[in-house]
């Protein structure tokens, strides 16, 4: 959002033939970090993420494709956007570790966790 590459990053997801069945834009509680950060939020490192993560709204998306987490995952490159290749979103718009240009689930199981926990069954919409 600060450095204004959303047209960028959602024009990617598109044309790697993604489907958006879900898109929004908000302001991330808290709460509502801990929650989704639980396995590290009692981490030293945690609070950055938190400061980071809430320092302004996020845009949430939801995509819906073939193998779409390996897919996305390949697409976003790795965590530490310093190591991503070019041509990756993480590669060509990241410039930090902690600070990165976007988060993909990890699993198939951490998706459906994760679309519970930001969208309502209301707010996405099936290709």
């Amino acid at each position: 959002m600060a450095q204004h590459h959303v047209g960028n990053v959602l024009n990617r997801f598109e044309s790697a033939g993604f489907n958006i069945i879900g898109c929004k834009m908000s302001r991330l509680t808290p709460a509502l970090l801990r929650a989704h950060y639980a396995h590290v939020a009692d981490k030293p490192f945690y609070p950055e993420i938190e400061a980071f993560m809430s320092s302004r709204p996020v845009i949430m998306m939801a995509l819906e494709g073939d193998n779409i987490v390996q897919r996305v995952r390949d697409l976003l490159g790795p965590t530490d956007s310093r190591k991503a290749a070019k041509g990756t979103i993480r590669g060509d718009f990241g410039t930090e570790m902690m600070k990165n240009v976007v988060h993909a689930s990890d699993s198939d199981e951490n998706a459906k966790a994760e679309l519970a926990r930001f969208f309502k069954p209301e707010e996405l919409f099936q290709a």
